[in-house]
């Protein structure tokens, strides 16, 4: 008989050690008949920590733990092994070893064990907790809309779906809702208890309390009359006693991991907590729950849980937690959410990733805004490998919390993006690596019903000890890689671990720099003056004539009787190798390409005014930073049209010119077709012919909006007298060629090339060709036809 499958002789000798063994397993009953219950301070450890005699923190009582020293010697050294001694026993293995040898060896293993103690449970063998509560979908709608079958977002079927899910996947011990495939360790449930007043007032102020507690005895008319006045509010009587629960359950539920009575859990709660403020609810908010909760612990814990990582993966940001910690350099919040320059809920700027905390806090505060909606799991792993996981190592928190909005998920309409269950699950397990394993996840947004169960069984299945799924989509969005490159960066100088570091920080200060933009443009403009005798357009308005100095030129017949073009271009492109080595650009191997130049020159030798309008990426003067400058791609465009309308009413419909033409290079070219709709009568008068060239930014659809010149619409006269060049791996290309784009982008023609100066050196010819036909039609024109 083959000693290794002897189980039951190794079975017996296991039995017959006493328990605080290696070799003891710890005891398990139906979870359905044992859940933590509301804890104190004073009890969490004590016995009747649970409905059973389990013990999570040692297998045997405190007083028995406490006297580890004084215990007999008498137990077996753990580096024996039963299973090794089974099989000596049936090979007949006989030692020759001196007895006296013998006994020195036993007395030293024994005080080995004396010294070390007892052996306490592995904490992958306690359970995952769950706390749910079915009070918590009493808080609904006393007044729905009347005309429309669908829900509030904020759905009270939520939770239940969620926890539907875990049932029908054997997670938890439901008899109604099992299907019969019960994991052999199911959640174990965590009671929710009302939170206290004391405890709301850790984050919220006592006007805040006072006023949920009369919602609780106001008559419905009065509450619906009450709601209107809120942000993103409804309320009923119940909605109070609900918000009670939402954030005991969320105090329980982290009392709970923090003290090892579970491993680790996740918080099926609602109202969500993230937006609620210090003293006003908002955002379907009533209570920060995950704030209260994060303060109850410190406050109990102070040993064990000092330090507290909060990671909100809402799609919206959570102002109420950046409120409440913003200062507190004992707790760490990152969130990743769409921010769309401060345009996505909540709005304003405090969710850009320029607020970093403040005071103590400072470099505590990790925004990762994402600058648009359709952001996938790729993006949010760049986010989590980049910035998320080396700041959370180097942070190195005692508990972390998921502030866990399912509302990014892929089909949660509000959200607008793409994350999948499967990457929920990876963010999970990454985040299980830190603090011991002392995880809690605590429910926030999410409004898709199926989504938000899909999402939330893959971040339990992953708290359990599965393994997350695969993630199908492997390459973030350059929008992605911008955002997480621009945060990383910024928070380089509070993170050793982030990279790439922002060694240009107050360089202009330090060292009397300038940006390159401004030096190149200075070049440009100098070469214009000396070759064309080109002079700069003053810019009488504070705001533009700060960002626009030298940025504005033109010749010295701009305002004569002859043609004039516009010129309103995307700065010059530096083009280079960097160093294999630093990855430094040098400037010997760094080159200026401008081929709008040949444009400028054409156009001032025929002796035509011209008007060269360059439109930086960074606008000096409007906010200076002298860390890494993103691209504002909002306020870029929002100056570049004041100027286009600035120089047109001052500068351009005024003059002499006999024709005008606008020439657009790259997203500079937006401002024309702004003008062009914002003063469609004058502009249609006045202006020849339009010439533009589309790289990589979106086109400009040009409506009607009931304007018609001499029969025409404004679509049709836009089509009739522009030319606008379009990069040939465009997105408006359809790829089969079935679709054809919209005529009111215009008249286009498909470039066969890419780039913004490969296209302006292809299409030279027949630009000047388009403009060199219109003047000398008009010329020949008679002057009852020039005025048709």
């Amino acid at each position: 008989m083959d000693p290794y499958d002897d189980d039951s002789q190794m079975l017996d000798v296991q039995e017959s050690y006493p328990r605080g063994t290696l070799h003891t397993s710890v005891e398990a009953r139906n979870p359905i008949h044992s859940s933590i219950p509301s804890t104190s301070v004073g009890g969490i450890l004590a016995t009747n920590g649970l409905q059973d005699s389990r013990r999570y923190a040692t297998p045997y009582g405190d007083a028995e733990y406490l006297n580890t020293a004084m215990r007999p010697l008498q137990e077996p050294s753990r580096e024996s092994s039963v299973l090794a001694n089974n099989v000596a026993n049936h090979l007949s293995i006989e030692t020759s070893e001196d007895p006296m040898q013998q006994g020195l060896d036993d007395l030293i293993d024994e005080l080995d064990d004396a010294e070390h103690g007892p052996t306490a449970p592995y904490v992958s063998s306690l359970p995952t907790g769950l706390c749910y509560d079915v009070r918590m979908r009493y808080h609904c709608e006393l007044d729905p809309p009347k005309q429309s079958r669908d829900f509030h977002p904020e759905d009270p079927r939520r939770i239940f779906k969620i926890y539907k899910e875990l049932c029908r996947a054997g997670l938890v011990n439901d008899p109604i809702l099992n299907t019969g495939n019960l994991i052999p360790n199911p959640l174990l449930r965590i009671n929710a208890r009302n939170v206290s007043e004391s405890e709301v007032c850790l984050v919220h102020d006592k006007k805040h309390w006072d006023f949920m507690v009369t919602t609780a005895k106001m008559a419905s008319d009065d509450l619906v009359v009450l709601e209107r006045t809120f942000d993103s509010i409804y309320l009923n009587i119940t909605t109070f006693g609900c918000a009670l629960l939402s954030a005991g359950g969320a105090i329980e539920t982290c009392r709970a991991v923090t003290s090892r009575q579970v491993k680790n859990a996740i918080a099926v709660i609602r109202p969500p907590g993230h937006h609620a403020e210090c003293n006003q609810p908002m955002g379907f908010c009533i209570f920060d729950n995950v704030s209260i909760a994060a303060k109850v612990c410190q406050s109990d814990f102070p040993d064990t849980c000092r330090k507290i990582l909060i990671l909100d993966w809402d799609v919206h940001h959570g102002n109420g937690i950046q409120q409440a910690f913003y200062q507190d350099p004992n707790v760490l919040y990152i969130s990743l959410h769409v921010h769309e320059d401060g345009n996505f809920y909540p709005s304003g700027n405090y969710g850009d990733h320029l607020h970093c905390g403040g005071e103590a806090g400072l470099g505590k505060n990790v925004n990762i805004p994402w600058p648009t909606k359709g952001m996938g799991d790729a993006d949010y792993m760049l986010a989590f490998q980049h910035i998320v996981m080396p700041v959370a190592y180097e942070f190195d928190p005692d508990l972390v919390i998921i502030a866990a909005g399912f509302d990014a998920a892929e089909g949660d309409q509000l959200g607008g993006c793409f994350v999948t269950p499967a990457c929920y699950a990876q963010m999970t397990h990454m985040l299980m690596s830190l603090a011991q394993g002392k995880l809690v996840v605590c429910l926030e947004g999410g409004y898709n019903l199926t989504s938000i169960s899909k999402s939330a069984l893959a971040v339990t299945r992953t708290l359990i000890g599965e393994m997350p799924g695969r993630i199908q989509e492997k390459k973030a969005t350059e929008t992605g890689i911008e955002t997480v490159q621009m945060v990383a960066m910024y928070q380089s100088r509070f993170w050793s671990s982030l990279y790439p570091r922002d060694a240009h920080q107050d360089i202009g200060n330090k060292h009397s720099a300038e940006r390159m933009h401004d030096v190149i443009r200075y070049y440009q403009a100098s070469q214009l003056k000396e070759n064309h005798n080109m002079i700069n357009v003053i810019v009488y308005r504070e705001k533009l004539s700060k960002s626009f100095v030298n940025q504005v030129i033109a010749t010295p017949n701009f305002e004569d009787a002859v043609p004039i073009v516009v010129i309103f271009h995307d700065p010059p492109e530096l083009m280079g190798t960097p160093h294999p080595v630093t990855h430094k650009l040098e400037l010997h191997n760094t080159w200026l390409a401008d081929d709008l130049k040949h444009y400028v020159d054409w156009a001032a030798n025929l002796g035509y005014g011209v008007i060269d309008v360059n439109v930086p990426k960074h606008l000096t003067g409007t906010e200076e930073n002298e860390g890494y400058g993103a691209e504002n791609k909002a306020e870029r465009l929002s100056v570049s049209n004041e100027l286009a309308v600035y120089l047109w009413e001052n500068y351009i419909d005024c003059n002499d010119a006999t024709e005008i033409f606008f020439f657009g290079a790259g997203y500079a070219y937006e401002s024309i077709i702004h003008l062009l709709i914002n003063r469609e009568d004058d502009f249609t008068k006045r202006v020849t012919g339009m010439v533009n060239f589309i790289s990589e930014n979106h086109l400009k659809a040009v409506s009607d909006h009931g304007f018609f010149q001499h029969g025409q619409s404004l679509s049709k006269w836009y089509r009739a007298n522009s030319v606008n060049f379009v990069a040939n791996n465009h997105l408006v290309w359809d790829i089969d060629g079935s679709k054809k784009p919209s005529k009111r982008f215009g008249n286009l023609v498909r470039s066969p090339v890419n780039g913004l100066n490969e296209m302006l050196r292809q299409h030279q010819e027949e630009v000047q060709g388009f403009i060199t036909r219109r003047v000398v039609r008009r010329d020949d024109d008679t002057e009852e036809e020039k005025m048709i």
